[in-house]
């Protein structure tokens, strides 16, 4: 198990600990003087987000890049927010909208947004976020984008975390958010990429049409992003994006049904990753927890059998001292690398805090898998 896992964090995860995006910022600025800027639809899908809205359209439209749009999809809101869009955005130079007062059975309400935004956005290429989310930047845009000047690429991932606020809760979805960016991030530098988040999202229409859009999930609640990437994404046509300027922070969830109900719902989506990339996910999780879960029952057991004057062979003994160095050395190497990625990305989560961040998210994914075995699929439709 420990030697699973070194392999995970020497030869994938310190691809981003150690990624060079320098090259690519540089390789966007002396292409924008030189030719004309692609023209980028920024897409937001929402549902009784006013307050929301009202905070970030004014962000999206000052965002510093010389040809763009940002498009509205109003699904059904009942909280004014077709109002606040009709009457209160005419200064907002960039923004047009387009209202939603439909629900259809054979496709869940956000990919039915997406899609038909995706039809109606004025250029080739679409970032997408949510209402609840707010850029670090106003060159979000302009970074996020930069992948997509190389002609090969088609997809850029982008990184969100979490607004920091007190409580476990909080800590512990920050947590959970940066090792999922250590992942996707990793395994896609590893010529592996297998989801993106949708909340700082960009790729081409063509490459959505191409490939049918959401047609093979789309009755599947959620997966509008990782689904949609996990089908279309390969090593060549994705790029990502670890600038701190690219971040889109996003509000986290405040109590524990919300957060459950929204990691209940990421499960379920991850049932239907290529088989590929459920094995290489399957062998990473299960090592993480293993590594642990083994390293404490042998950790227990030790000073229970002492106590009952249990003679070790010198064997056993190497094989036990053995075991301990291999376990501190794969500590040391998570603390290092992934506290190098947490710094790269804006501090989610303080580099002192790794050790405890290791166990815990080993304890979260062994019960979360436990209850993912023991729990039938509920057949709730949410619009998210």
């Amino acid at each position: 198990m420990v030697g699973i896992q070194l392999i995970y964090i020497l030869f994938v995860y310190s691809r981003t600990a150690f990624y060079r995006q320098s090259a690519q910022n540089k390789q966007a600025d002396s292409a924008l003087p030189n030719e004309p800027s692609p023209g980028v639809s920024i897409v937001v899908c929402a549902r009784n987000e006013l307050d929301n809205l009202r905070e970030l359209l004014p962000l999206l439209d000052t965002q510093q890049y010389p040809d763009f749009e940002v498009l509205v999809m109003d699904d059904r809101s009942t909280d004014g927010t077709g109002s606040f869009l009709e009457n209160d955005i005419a200064h907002l130079e960039r923004v047009r909208f387009i209202y939603i007062d439909k629900e259809y059975e054979h496709i869940t309400p956000k990919k039915y947004a997406l899609t038909i935004a995706l039809k109606k956005v004025k250029y080739p290429t679409v970032l997408l976020t949510d209402a609840d989310c707010r850029p670090a930047s106003d060159g979000w845009l302009k970074g996020m984008t930069a992948p997509l000047t190389d002609k090969e690429k088609a997809i850029g991932l982008g990184f969100s975390p979490y607004e920091h606020r007190p409580g476990f809760l909080n800590r512990l979805i920050r947590f959970e958010t940066l090792f999922t960016a250590v992942q996707y991030f990793s395994l896609a530098l590893a010529g592996r990429p297998y989801m993106g988040v949708g909340r700082n999202l960009t790729y081409r229409t063509s490459l959505f049409f191409a490939n049918q859009g959401f047609y093979r999930h789309k009755n599947v609640v959620g997966g509008d992003d990782d689904l949609f990437i996990n089908e279309v994404a390969t090593g060549k046509n994705t790029g990502i994006c670890l600038d701190a300027n690219t971040f889109m922070w996003s509000k986290p969830k405040e109590n524990w049904p919300e957060w459950r109900l929204q990691k209940q719902r990421h499960l379920n989506v991850g049932n239907y990753y290529k088989a590929g990339n459920k094995v290489l996910l399957g062998l990473l999780t299960g090592s993480h927890v293993l590594t642990w879960v083994l390293t404490l029952v042998f950790g227990l057991t030790v000073p229970v059998l002492a106590i009952l004057h249990y003679s070790f062979s010198p064997m056993e003994w190497l094989l036990l001292q053995a075991g301990l160095v291999a376990f501190m050395i794969r500590l040391l190497l998570f603390w290092g690398i992934v506290g190098r990625i947490s710094f790269r990305l804006g501090h989610t989560v303080h580099w002192t805090t790794m050790p405890y961040m290791d166990v815990v998210l080993a304890g979260y994914y062994g019960l979360a898998g436990l209850k993912t075995l023991f729990t039938k699929r509920e057949k709730r439709i949410y619009w998210r």
